[in-house]
């Protein structure tokens, strides 16, 4: 397909720009503490920007809007739980991560219940972050092959070393930065898009709320305590979880409360990031049901074969529906989008190998030339692994699910064991291990029972629960069981 040259030129010259500033970072004279915090310099305004474009990736772009298109908007009942984690994180986490003062989300962990515990912690996060570039890669891949024809693997190669390069060489100073803007640049662009499609209604923007309407467009899913489908209820108690496990053992987040100048600006940055997703998600919601009016309204505009092709909707339409320029713009905007998030887990991911592996397991107090090896070769190595997932991606219905489902069993249940640390002052190392086998055990038994379990019969062990339930279940199941071992162990010592 022939992109006009002012939309080439607009890509490639924000894609030149943005790898240029994040690089130009790596000529300063850095410290380990430098790369992996910012020194201490950052201001509140960028790092609750950097917080956002966080929460903001290729998924939310484009998985959000094919969502809508394909259901309603039960998705963004996510969106509304990250209010109440909010709460908690400035509460709770935010002061006890100051006071920690160590660049690893994990050391508080290892304090409570020994190093198996900070371990454990740290490998699940590497896993849930691959999982995650990988999702972000694959959709940073689709808008571009639509538009140039290229094939999605080659795109999936080419833009996963560009973000590599500048996130592992510029650190986390780059990071945060280039966040500040993406995040201001893809903003604009979803703005851009929802105000074309809206006035290219046949019959006005009116249009899109009438035929949305009559197809039940704007519903936030079932209200019925049903927790084998997606309803309501569901998805507000699993955002919750995942929300408070983002803002409570997630290394990115945690890192950007380390970064602030004091305090009350780390915790004035988490409500700035957080509260600000929540109305740009109801916006992407709102393009992927504006679309789905459309397309309703205009329904020779769409090919047949992408009728059920939630994700490539919006990428077909920034191909075809907007005037030159402003596509140009929605192209920029995705890669804002996608590489805010890929280059926060690139730097985050470095952080944790080298503080829970390297200092660990191989040299306790290395130099800071050592320090600097290790989280650059950690973050080329992370970011490298993270396009093979792409890859293996390729193909999938949704990449929305299917982060969603990776993220829930990739998550070890680790929020249960640090809510039994913080909670519980009793429990003891014993106590967690056991909580964390069981949980295990749950996360296999959610995860396998479709492949190996039936629902009648001797194998009639399948799960009845939504996918979604997994890091639910598995959480509550640690700490409950460390709650329950407390509970027993001080009343025989009573």
């Amino acid at each position: 397909m022939d992109l006009p040259i002012i939309d080439l030129a607009i890509f490639f010259f924000y894609m030149l720009l943005i790898i240029g500033f994040g690089i130009s970072f790596s000529f300063r004279k850095r410290t380990a503490e430098d790369y992996t915090l910012g020194g201490g310099r950052l201001p509140a305004w960028a790092i609750g920007m950097s917080i956002f474009a966080t929460f903001v990736s290729s998924i939310s772009f484009l998985a959000l809007p094919g969502n809508a298109y394909m259901g309603n908007w039960n998705g963004f009942v996510f969106s509304l739980s990250i209010p109440l984690a909010a709460i908690v994180a400035v509460k709770y986490f935010v002061p006890l991560y100051r006071k920690l003062q160590s660049e690893s989300a994990y050391f508080y962990l290892e304090q409570r219940f020994g190093p198996w515990a900070g371990t454990y912690a740290s490998i699940c996060y590497l896993l849930t972050q691959l999982a995650r570039m990988g999702a972000i890669m694959y959709l940073l891949a689709l808008p571009m092959s639509a538009l140039l024809g290229w094939s999605i693997p080659l795109i999936i190669v080419v833009t996963g070393i560009s973000v590599i390069v500048y996130a592992s060489l510029g650190g986390f100073e780059a990071v945060v930065w280039t966040d500040a803007i993406q995040g201001i640049i893809l903003i604009g662009g979803a703005v851009a898009s929802l105000l074309v499609i809206m006035f290219s209604m046949p019959e006005g923007p009116g249009q899109v709320f009438t035929i949305a309407s009559e197809a039940n467009k704007f519903s936030l899913g079932n209200f019925d305590f049903d927790f084998t489908t997606s309803t309501f209820w569901l998805l507000l108690i699993y955002g919750l979880f995942i929300n408070l496990q983002n803002f409570g053992i997630d290394q990115n987040y945690v890192q950007r409360y380390l970064s602030a100048r004091t305090q009350k600006e780390a915790e004035k940055s988490t409500w700035l990031g957080s509260l600000l997703y929540v109305p740009v998600s109801l916006l992407f919601f709102f393009i992927g049901t504006a679309l789905f009016a459309y397309y309703q309204a205009q329904p020779g505009l769409l090919p047949t074969e992408l009728q059920g092709a939630g994700d490539k909707i919006f990428p077909y339409f920034i191909v075809t529906g907007l005037p030159a320029g402003v596509t140009g713009l929605l192209i920029a905007s995705i890669f804002a989008a996608g590489m805010s998030t890929v280059s926060t887990s690139i730097n985050s991911s470095g952080t944790v190998i080298l503080s829970d592996f390297y200092k660990k397991f191989f040299n306790r107090a290395p130099t800071q030339k050592e320090s600097m090896r290790v989280l650059l070769t950690a973050s080329f190595a992370m970011g490298g692994t993270s396009i093979f997932v792409a890859l293996a991606l390729n193909g999938v219905t949704s990449a929305l699910d299917a982060w969603w489902a990776l993220s829930s069993v990739f998550s070890g249940g680790v929020l249960g064991l640090f809510l039994l640390g913080v909670i519980s002052k009793r429990a003891k190392s014993v106590h967690a291990a056991i909580g964390v086998v069981v949980g295990v055990l749950v996360i296999l038994w959610l995860s396998l029972s479709p492949v190996f379990f039936t629902s009648d019969g001797w194998l009639a062990f399948k799960s009845p629960f939504h996918a979604n339930l997994t890091i639910i279940l598995s959480t509550t199941a640690i700490f409950c069981v460390g709650f329950g071992l407390v509970s027993l162990s001080k009343r025989k010592t009573t």
